[in-house]
This record gives C-alpha cells, structure tokens and sequence, in this order.
C-alpha cells in the first residue's frame, strides 16, 4: 500500500475563530485560544485505514523541549475529546480521503506562535509533516485559565474592544481622551508576540523564557518592562521635559498601532515619545491582543515615593517654592496605569482578580524599570509586602503627603500633611459605554475611616520593622535624611489662620489670570502675617519649569477676620514658559507672629477656546463669536 501523507490543511479560521472569539485578528494564521477545542480538516493521498491514527507535534519557540512544556507529541484518540492537562486530539469524521481532527490543548499551556505537524502511525514509518503555524492566546472564556474572567460583559469589553477612553486633567477638571487600542488591526498580533521575542530575558535564554510564556504573572511583568524602553530598546521612548525634536510630542498619540508599527518597521528602535497615558495605552492593546482582560487606570494625585516611606515629602522654601535638590519624591496631577484581571497562583485566591501593572519607567523593580503585578487587593488591605512592587503601588493611592519648609540653617519645619490628598478620583472607562467609572474604593477604605487609617498604620509596619535591639528601622533618603516610623504618622499642628486660592474669572489661556487668596482669623485675637507669594509653570507631574510670580505682602488680621489678597498674572508673564500641559502652580508661604506656618497651593489648567468669524448679513467676513 503506498505511503500516506497529508496534501493539504483547512484550518477552519471562520468555525475556529467564531469559537474562540479571534474572528477580529487578520490572519492569515489561525489564532485560537488555550484550553479550549479547535477543529481542523486534513486532505490526504488516500483513504486512512481503520488501524492507522494520526500522531500530531507541536512545538513553539527555540530548542522546544517536553521537559518544559514547549513541545507536546500526541495521537488521536477514539474516545470523547476533553480539555485537560496534556495536549489532545480525536478523529471526528472521516470521509475518503478527507479527516476532520479536533484538537484542544491544556488551559495552562505557553502561549505564542506554534508549528503543527504531524504523520501516520502504520507499520510503515513515515516522517513528521509540517501542516503549519498557529498562534495560541490566553483564554479569558476558559474557567480552568488562570486569566478566566466570568462575566461577558466585561471579556467583551476588557478583550474584545479596540478602542476606550483614557482619563487625563485634574481632579476637579478630568477629561476624557479616545484612545484606538487596534488590538486586531494587520500585524499587531505578530509585533506583540515580537515585543516577548525581543525582552532581555528571551535574548539571554530563549528556550527557558518561552518555557514561562503560561504564566499571566511572567507575560504582564516582561511586557510592563518591554513597553518602555529605558532597559531593553523597548517600545516607546519617555520625555519629560518638553523637547520633542526628531519624534512626536506625547499629546499628539491618538492609538497605540501607528507607535507599535513605527517601532517594528524601525528595526525596535524605540519610538519617541510618550507619558503615563501613551505606556498605558500601548500596554493595553499588547495584553488585550494576547488574550488578558486589560483596562487602562487613572489616578488623581498619583503619588511617585522614591524611597519607599509610604509618604511624599517636599521640600520648599519661604515662598512655598519646591526645592528640586531636596525634594526626590512628587504628587503628579494624575498618572495611568493598567490593571489585568488574573488569578494570583502564588499569592492565593483572596489576592487574584485586578492587578497593577505600569509601563511607566519611575522606579526599578529588581534592577529593571517595570512595576507590577500587584494585587489590588493587597493594596486595599495593605498586604505591601507581596509580589510585585506593593509599597510603589500603595504610596500612589495612598501615601500620607508631607510639605517641610527648609531652613537656612538645614532645620526643617513640617508646614502640611494630609492623609487624604494622595488618590483621588481613581478612574477607568465604564464596561460599555465612554462615562467615567470611580474605582477608588476598590483600592483603599474611605478616607479618614478608621479601617482606612488601621491599614495605612499597618503598611508602615510591614515595611519599617522592629530590631532585635529594639531601635526602630530607619529610611534614608539619598541626601542623607532619613525620616522615622512615628514622623509618617504624625500629623503637622493646626494653624490659628486658614486660606486659600480663588478663582475670581475662569483661567483662559491667553488671557490675565485673576484669583485671591482668601486668609481667615480663626482666633479672637489680631494677627500680623507675612504673606510670601510665588507661582511656576508646570508639567502634569507637578514639576516646575519656570517661575512667573514672586512677591509679598504684610496683612494685618483683626480677630475673626477674613481678607482677600487680589493676584494678577498677566499673560505677558506665563505665556513664553507654559507647556503643552498648560498649568500653573501657585503658593503662599503665611508666616504668623506666633511663629506658625501655614502653606496654601493651587493648580491651575489654563483652557483653550476658539474664536470663530461670523459673516453678518451684507457683511461678508466681519463679526466676533466666541465659542468655548
């Protein structure tokens, strides 16, 4: 009898892809997910005798091994097909010389690009024939998946949808950004899969970095360090500091395909340049294509703890002005991460559900600029000591904010705390429609309860620990001051005088900026006050670029009095040092007679409008309507 060999493959893409929700990617490559059964038919020479099966291979990645799990060698079976922990296959039908095979792999198996093969078993040997390439996802659908997500709903969302919001602004001005996450558009599947290919661990062990390709926690970690490119030539270059010469300014990005094309086709040279919104947009559509429920966060007075204290502390001078050598940590006016929804196998199930993950290059995570997975639960509950990166994560939402005036003399006075300025607003796109979600009570207890407090107090003792010796840990800082455990859980004293910024006119960019600093007598006694003014330009991650007010004011309170100072920022001022995140940062440092301190700040994003010429009847072209 003459050899039997395959001549040609339909892998059943419309059936297959219906099935497995991947109808949306290109092609032409089947793309299914794992766990789950996919069918396809295989024309052959001549007919399969009765006694003659098919023994499949496949394979994915370098040097593909069964010792890890990166190879499977199976033959069909006659009994029901069942998921289960090895790669299976059944005949299902056989008509001629035509056999339809179902084939399923485990729900725990590596994901990526696979080549299929297969032969004959028969007395005759034959050689292994390559049918061809598959690619092999996650499978949110599939409830033996670590990424298995119960509601369709949210897969519909948090999978399927190419497109989403991103909130930006402040918290009492958040806006809303479209953002195109193109998860299915031509050649994204490949440059994502290409993204895993190209990280530090793959090109130093190839075939033990695809061996760990099944676990979400390994995946969304490598990815979170791939997306930016401060270690390993990743995908997207930050800029902070408004020179974008030879790239694309971060406010100009509307999606993430053209930034994950340019980066392709250039050989992985990073593409410049991008912020917080423009990694969580681009590690969005990476994770979403690879089959992990992903949305994009946003948080509102996002905390950046440089050493870990669980507070952020600034440093000012007697204006209220930062002072930059001193002041390591910073409050950015809002920061965007990601969240993945995954089981946490190493932590237990109370900690699976949302993960943190940010491509955000801020702070090393075990040498590498990454952060995440951390649980959101753990940072609710205040578990910082679990994998990865809690205590950056918990100072974000909930870090105590500290302001110290610094002396001449090198003393320091603490001037503000709050404990709950820090994580406000905690926002992402609502499950099937553009409003905005408040998601903060899934990261911290509301704040100023007591359970909110109880796990602040008890983050701050997971990370400063008691000595044998009974002396209490201490943090340094790199400027060699070092706070103690009881300074983070002190409040700042209450001064005998209140104020604050008032907008007296809606800020317009272009136009004289007109507030007051309303201060009030909270005693019955007459108070004199000095009143030190200053205001900067900023950047979204409150740093100052160039100062436009600098003055003072001696004020003289009667008892129980309120005051207005009137301020005046001429557009003339502001207008050659404003960035593109148009805001301004103001203070006012109060020195009381007493001795007390207080400090007042405001920031302030300046708005656009548009002016529109109207042609009025027999007037072509004359008239003035404003539109904001």
């Amino acid at each position: 009898m003459a050899g039997i060999r395959v001549t040609e493959v339909d892998w059943q893409q419309l059936r297959n892809g219906t099935a497995h929700h991947t109808q949306e990617y290109p092609g032409p490559e089947l793309v299914v997910r794992r766990g789950q059964i996919f069918t396809i038919t295989l024309e052959l020479n001549r007919s399969l005798d009765s006694e003659e099966t098919f023994i499949f291979t496949v394979e994915t990645g370098p040097q593909a091994s069964e010792g890890l799990r990166t190879k499977a060698v199976f033959q069909t079976s006659t009994s029901e097909l069942q998921v289960g922990d090895a790669w299976t296959a059944v005949k299902e039908a056989q008509a001629e010389d035509t056999v339809t095979v179902s084939l399923a792999s485990p729900p725990n198996a590596v994901i990526g690009r696979y080549l299929l093969s297969a032969r004959v078993s028969s007395r005759r040997k034959h050689s292994d024939r390559k049918l061809g390439e598959f690619v092999l996802l996650f499978n949110p659908w599939c409830p033996e998946d670590d990424v298995f997500l119960a509601s369709e709903e949210e897969r519909q969302e948090y999978v399927l949808n190419d497109s989403g919001i991103i909130f930006r602004g402040v918290e009492k001005h958040i806006r809303a950004q479209g953002w195109n996450f193109g998860q299915f558009e031509e050649d994204i599947l490949n440059i994502c899969l290409s993204i895993l290919d190209r990280s530090p661990s793959h090109q130093n062990d190839p075939a033990t970095d695809v061996s760990h390709r099944h676990d979400p926690i390994y995946v969304t970690r490598a990815i979170s360090a791939m997306v930016n490119s401060n270690n390993d030539r990743g995908v997207v270059q930050g800029q902070w500091q408004r020179k974008y010469g030879g790239g694309t300014s971060p406010l100009h990005w509307r999606g993430s395909v053209a930034i994950l094309h340019q980066w392709f086709k250039g050989r992985f040279k990073p593409v410049k340049y991008g912020q917080c919104w423009v990694f969580a947009g681009v590690m969005c559509t990476v994770l979403r294509c690879l089959g992990i429920a992903t949305r994009v966060v946003s948080n509102f007075n996002s905390a950046h703890d440089t050493d870990g204290s669980l507070s952020v502390d600034k440093y000012v001078d007697s204006f209220g002005r930062t002072l930059e050598d001193l002041t390591e940590d910073s409050m950015w006016n809002f920061h965007v991460w990601n969240e993945s929804w995954f089981a946490r196998q190493d932590l237990g199930p109370f900690y699976s559900g949302w993960q943190v993950l940010d491509a955000t290059p801020q702070e090393e995570s075990e040498g590498v600029f990454r952060c995440g997975p951390a649980s959101v639960a753990a940072i609710r509950e205040g578990d910082v000591h679990l994998a990865h990166d809690g205590p950056f994560v918990f100072s974000e939402v909930n870090a105590d904010y500290i302001t110290w005036l610094w002396n001449e003399d090198e003393s320091r006075e603490r001037v503000y705390s709050d404990t709950k300025k820090i994580g406000r607003c905690i926002s992402t796109k609502a499950v099937g429609s553009d409003s905005r979600v408040d998601i903060t009570g899934l990261y911290k207890y509301p704040e100023g309860s007591r359970k909110e407090r109880q796990v602040y107090k008890r983050a701050v003792k997971k990370l400063f620990s008691v000595e044998a010796s009974g002396r209490r840990a201490r943090v340094r800082r790199a400027s060699s001051r070092g706070l103690w455990r009881d300074d983070l859980l002190q409040p700042a004293a209450k001064p005998s005088i209140t104020g604050k910024f008032k907008v007296l006119e809606p800020p317009k960019l272009g136009h004289d900026l007109r507030l007051a600093l309303c201060l009030a007598n909270l005693t019955s006694q007459a108070q004199q006050v000095q009143v030190n003014l200053s205001g900067a330009t900023i950047l979204y991650t409150r740093r100052p670029v160039a100062e436009i007010l600098h003055e003072s004011h001696k004020v003289r309170l009667g008892p129980e009095e309120e005051r207005k100072i009137p301020i005046t920022i001429s557009y003339s001022q502001y207008k050659e040092d404003l960035t593109e995140d148009k805001k301004i940062l103001l203070a006012a440092m109060c020195l009381v007679t007493k001795g007390e301190k207080l400090l007042v700040e405001k920031d302030i994003t300046l708005e656009d409008f548009i002016t529109i010429k109207c042609a009025k009847p027999g007037a072509p072209g004359k008239g003035l309507g404003p539109i904001q």
